[in-house]
């Protein structure tokens, strides 16, 4: 009895002391698009030694804020070295819808602009020492996840891209033929901001072009289903969906464990 009462305490120590060695670590950093001012949040585990894939987080329209550094923490502590990029400028943040709508509608006028902001992003990631910059890949929520998708449509060396409620749009098929990530697109069912012409469009260029790809619908979420900040009344067209939520996490992680080698 004894005996087994200091097997059962040794398996606790072993464990804490396992818990104290990782250690989820975060840092700021600095970059730049052109003249444009950026800083993202690197998170990753400091107990893991060896390279391993990185995964860029790109936030919604509200910036580059605690949401989408967060997102880069639980991607870290899965073990992978997560960067939630800025594309709207260093401390740019809003709570204010209309603002948001500015910052994100300055970016995505000029789809080049925007694309080779997202891609100044996954260069700080891929130039990481602890990332294994041939398993790269990007997330994104809303305005992020629009953003992921356009990146990927840029031929950009990604390895997997997973949109959460973002906003699709119509590639061309040259836009298409470009993507070398395999896609997941996790998208509210009710979700009443998505143009069904632009979903249609969207679906039949990654067709057209066999593009590696999996659309997921998540029946009564609306837009912005991951954030619990959008409350809980889907008649207002965004809202949090725990259950949604917490599927498509799940989803991502089951796609990254097949992809991400």
């Amino acid at each position: 009895m004894k005996f087994a009462m200091l097997i059962g305490v040794l398996g606790v120590v072993m464990m804490l002391a396992s818990q104290a060695r990782a250690e989820i670590k975060t840092k700021d950093i600095e970059y730049k698009h052109g003249d444009v001012v950026l800083q993202g949040t690197l998170a990753w585990d400091d107990s893991v030694k060896e390279k391993r894939p990185g995964v860029m987080v790109v936030h919604e329209w509200w910036g580059c804020n605690d949401y989408a550094k967060s997102r880069a923490k639980q991607l870290a502590a899965l073990g992978y070295v997560a960067f939630a990029c800025d594309m709207h400028g260093k401390g740019v943040t809003t709570t204010d819808p209309a603002q948001a709508g500015k910052l994100a509608g300055s970016i995505r006028k000029d789809q080049k602009v925007y694309r080779e902001r997202a891609a100044a992003g996954l260069k700080v990631l891929a130039d990481q020492p602890m990332v294994d910059a041939k398993n790269l890949a990007a997330i994104g929520y809303c305005f992020g996840g629009t953003t992921v998708l356009q990146l990927a449509c840029s031929g950009a060396e990604l390895k997997a891209v997973v949109s959460f409620h973002g906003g699709l749009f119509k590639p061309t098929p040259e836009d298409a033929k470009a993507i070398k990530a395999k896609v997941l697109i996790c998208n509210g069912a009710a979700d009443t901001f998505i143009d069904a012409g632009d979903r249609k469009a969207l679906c039949e260029a990654f067709e057209a072009a066999k593009v590696d790809y999996v659309f997921v619908d998540y029946a009564g979420a609306v837009h912005a289903f991951t954030q619990k900040g959008a409350g809980d009344d889907p008649s207002k067209g965004a809202a949090y969906n725990e259950a949604a939520d917490r599927r498509s996490w799940q989803a991502m992680k089951d796609f990254f464990a097949e992809v991400l080698r």
